[in-house]
């Protein structure tokens, strides 16, 4: 296991899958590919976490044919979007699924992907038995029904119903729905019939540009699926005129050559409507990302803001 036992995705898998059935749990202390790769065959790893960007680093490893991987029966993915390139060259690899994990700090492990049905990029799985979950409209918190869109909310009695001092936080985060205290998790789904849950964007990567409402995940996907593109982060500039412009920050492969903003721009109107293409992209050496790999987008969502701030303030 590469995250750390602090983030509650891993300690949640290490009771559940470890400790639960006295496994032996090998804990890596750093994100480095080959160590990784060299601890799976050593120790016949059969059961592994990861966030999405470990799964990418692992595959754009050019020796990871070096290493016997063949232990390895499941491979379970989360604390970011899962992007469907990774998921289906992993899939026709190695033979074996990326299964999803899925919760938050606040509710702990809310959903995982069943091992009885083929698993797919977009499905995170059926909530446990411990954890209520309906999806409801983010304005009227109305409960929605099957098929259609809203806002995940959860409870349960193992979970915590406020934040300590952080009034408003708690006002808004934990809302009373039918005499009992859910979570707003802030991500929009869609649960299906057989009771799993589909995830549809994140409500913080909504882009609204000329009245339509733009998923920064779905627009970094289509650029990650590019050959060159490492990682990709997809933010709103505000634009008096159309709400927000669609800004683009990428990473390329250090081999990359002759990629320029033009051919990735013309890559996404091949694969997305108009109104969802990026208006500008801009390139760095790296992206700041979380302990265990999950991209911050508030972090370049700050810096975007400051850059406006200071333009504005420049006679």
């Amino acid at each position: 296991m590469v995250n750390p036992l602090f983030h509650i995705m891993a300690k949640g898998f290490a009771i559940a899958f470890g400790f639960n059935y006295g496994n032996t749990v090998v804990l890596m202390p750093l994100a480095e590919i080959d160590p990784i790769l060299y601890a799976i065959e050593r120790h016949k790893i059969k059961w592994m976490l990861g966030v999405p960007a470990l799964y990418r680093m692992m595959l754009e490893n050019d020796r990871i044919d070096q290493y016997d991987l063949s232990s390895l029966k499941y491979c379970y993915c989360g604390g970011d979007v899962l992007p469907a390139e990774v998921f289906k060259i992993w899939k026709g690899r190695y033979n074996i699924p990326l299964y999803q994990v899925y919760g938050s700090t606040e509710i702990g492990h809310v959903t995982y992907s069943l091992l009885n049905m083929e698993p797919s990029c977009t499905v995170i799985g059926k909530p446990l038995k411990s954890r209520k979950s309906i999806v409801a409209d983010r304005d009227t918190l109305k409960v929605l029904p099957y098929g259609e869109t809203g806002e995940l909310l959860v409870t349960s009695p193992y979970t915590i119903k406020k934040y300590i001092n952080k009034p408003e936080e708690t006002k808004y985060s934990f809302v009373k729905i039918g005499g009992e205290i859910y979570y707003r998790m802030g991500d929009f789904v869609k649960m299906n019939e057989d009771g799993t849950l589909e995830f549809v964007e994140r409500t913080a990567d909504i882009i609204k540009h000329k009245a339509y409402r733009v998923s920064a995940s779905e627009v970094e996907a289509v650029l990650q699926d590019h050959p060159t593109v490492i990682g990709a982060c997809v933010i709103g500039i505000p634009d008096p005129r159309v709400g927000e412009r669609i800004k683009a920050i990428v990473v390329l492969q250090e081999d990359a050559r002759g990629i320029g903003s033009s051919e990735l721009i013309m890559w996404c109107r091949g694969r997305l409507a108009s109104y969802k293409v990026p208006s500008y992209i801009e390139f760095r050496d790296m992206l700041p990302k979380s302990k265990v790999g999950k991209l911050l987008r508030r972090e370049i969502r700050d810096e975007e803001k400051r850059k406006t701030e200071k333009n504005q303030a420049t006679p």
